[in-house]
C-alpha cells in the first residue's frame, strides 16, 4: 500500500478559488448557534490584507484547513478564521495548523498571540485545543467589547 504525502501548510491568498468550501463551512459553523452580532469572522476579501498572514493546509493538493493571524501592533497578533473541514477532523490537523500559526507569528516577531472564540457548544473542541496549547482566558483586546457569547484567550510567544 502506498502512503500519501503528509499534509503541507503554506501561505496563500484567501482569494484562491478552491478555498470556497472551507469558507462556506467556516461561515456555516460560525452561524450555527452564535447570534449574528457576536460573530467576528472575516470573509476571504477581509482576510486578503497586508496585515494578515493566511495559511492553507493541503493534502494531495486538496485544501483541508485554513488559519490566519492578523497584526494588532508590532508585538501582538490575533488568530483569525481557523477551520478544518469536518471530514478531516480527528487526525490532529487542528493542532498542526495551530502550531504552524504559533511558529509563524513568533517568526514574524510577535510576542503575544490572542484570539476570540465562542462560548457555544460548537466551540468546545476549539477552546480545549487552545487551552492545551497554552492559551489562557483574558479580557477583550483590540477592537472587541465584553460579549456574553465570546471568550477571549491569549498566550505569550516568548
Amino acid at each position: 500500500m502506498t502512503q500519501s504525502a503528509p499534509p503541507t501548510i503554506t501561505r496563500e491568498s484567501p482569494a484562491t478559488p478552491d478555498l470556497a468550501l472551507l469558507f462556506e463551512r467556516h461561515t456555516a459553523d460560525m452561524h450555527a448557534d452564535t447570534p449574528p452580532e457576536s460573530i467576528h469572522m472575516m470573509d476571504a476579501s477581509e482576510l486578503d490584507h497586508p496585515d494578515i498572514a493566511f495559511f492553507v493546509m493541503r493534502e494531495g493538493g486538496v485544501p483541508l484547513a485554513m488559519g490566519a493571524f492578523k497584526r494588532i501592533n508590532d508585538g501582538h497578533a490575533e488568530i483569525k478564521s481557523m477551520h478544518v473541514l469536518a471530514e478531516a477532523r480527528g487526525r490532529g490537523l487542528s493542532r498542526a495548523m495551530l502550531d504552524h500559526l504559533l511558529a509563524a507569528a513568533r517568526a514574524a516577531g510577535f510576542a503575544r498571540l490572542s484570539l476570540e472564540t465562542g462560548v457555544q457548544p460548537t466551540f468546545i473542541a476549539a477552546r480545549a485545543l487552545y487551552e492545551r496549547a497554552g492559551f489562557e482566558i483574558c479580557g477583550p483586546f483590540e477592537g472587541y467589547d465584553e460579549d456574553p457569547n465570546s471568550l477571549f484567550m491569549t498566550r505569550s510567544l516568548i
